[in-house]
């Protein structure tokens, strides 16, 4: 029996919805169940097959729970090395590799020196910063938002330079993306599973959150097949088994503004009826995919075409 376990906190839509079914699928020799963890020795395996991971973002002990959980054969969903050194700046970074729009961007240090650190420490920084010509870069308005990401937390909306540096200083030890605003015609949020399943979603981030799917904006079949191309090169890059991309579209193009959602939101609540049941059928379709694929004592993981490229010493991106 392959066992498909799903790792999981507060939420509780999803992740049951997603276990009831797997099971109701009754694929031979498949069970689903949440994970159960009471102990986790060095090199032993965890007794799943796949295990899909909604919450190790938040627990450093769940995260090295499923790296000695891959190293001994489980298919975790989203690989948990590259999770652990994923973050936006460098997603927005390797964008600009693969023929994707989007936002003009740098990153800030942060404003604090982070602990266990003294001026000397910054040798190589030099401060001030050109903030002349980082402001003429981005331009105005511009958002402000940790390059780690982490919701809608600690994000600012900036309308000139006094408003940034009075903003700069509240931010701490966070270090932080400055990004051109895109002032968007239509707006999208995408679900992709497996690199090759996408739901493309109306979205409006300018609503209060529970209020954000309620949107109705209608795409071309032109427009429809540019945003499904880039979200689908966007994950096949990063290697992300489970992700949203969101796409903001102005002049026609679309840009892509937020797409490391390893864990995205896909609560009843928030996503409503039509796009939960979508991603409920499609994340245990996938499971099952992965579950069969399995076998122990080899690499399950998903590697995107970066990592891979640079493994195997290829062109790192298509022309």
């Amino acid at each position: 029996m392959k066992k498909i376990g799903v790792l999981f906190g507060r939420e509780r839509s999803f992740p049951l919805a997603l276990i009831e079914k797997i099971n109701s699928k009754q694929a031979e020799g498949i069970l689903a169940e949440p994970v159960l963890i009471d102990k986790v020795i060095q090199g032993e395996p965890s007794g799943y097959a796949v295990i899909i991971d909604r919450i190790s973002q938040d627990v450093p002990f769940y995260r090295a729970f499923l790296k000695n959980a891959a190293l001994c054969g489980t298919a975790v969903i989203n690989n948990p090395f590259w999770w652990s050194a994923d973050e936006k700046f460098f997603n927005n970074a390797l964008a600009t590799k693969i023929n994707v729009p989007v936002p003009k961007t740098v990153i800030l240090p942060s404003k604090e020196r982070p602990d266990d650190t003294i001026d000397a420490s910054f040798i190589n920084l030099s401060y001030p910063l050109n903030w002349k010509k980082i402001f003429e870069y981005v331009g105005f308005p511009a958002y402000m938002k940790p390059f780690a990401g982490g919701g809608w937390k600690h994000v600012y909306k900036l309308h000139d330079a006094d408003e940034f540096y009075v903003k700069y200083n509240e931010t701490g030890q966070l270090v932080m993306l400055l990004q051109e605003e895109i002032q968007f015609e239509s707006y999208f949020r995408c679900y992709c599973i497996g690199r090759k399943y996408v739901r493309i979603m109306s979205y409006e981030p300018r609503n209060p959150h529970h209020l954000r799917y309620v949107a109705d904006f209608k795409p071309s079949d032109e427009l429809l097949a540019k945003m499904k191309d880039i979200v689908l090169r966007i994950n096949q890059y990063l290697g992300y088994d489970f992700n949203t991309v969101e796409l903001a579209v102005r002049n026609g193009i679309p840009y892509a503004i937020d797409f490391c959602n390893p864990a995205p939101d896909a609560d009843l609540n928030s996503v409503g009826e039509e796009n939960f049941n979508w991603v409920v059928e499609t994340a245990a379709t996938y499971a099952i995919e992965r579950a069969n694929e399995q076998r122990q004592g080899i690499d399950n993981l998903t590697w995107g075409d970066y990592v891979r490229n640079s493994l195997l010493h290829k062109e790192l991106f298509a022309s």
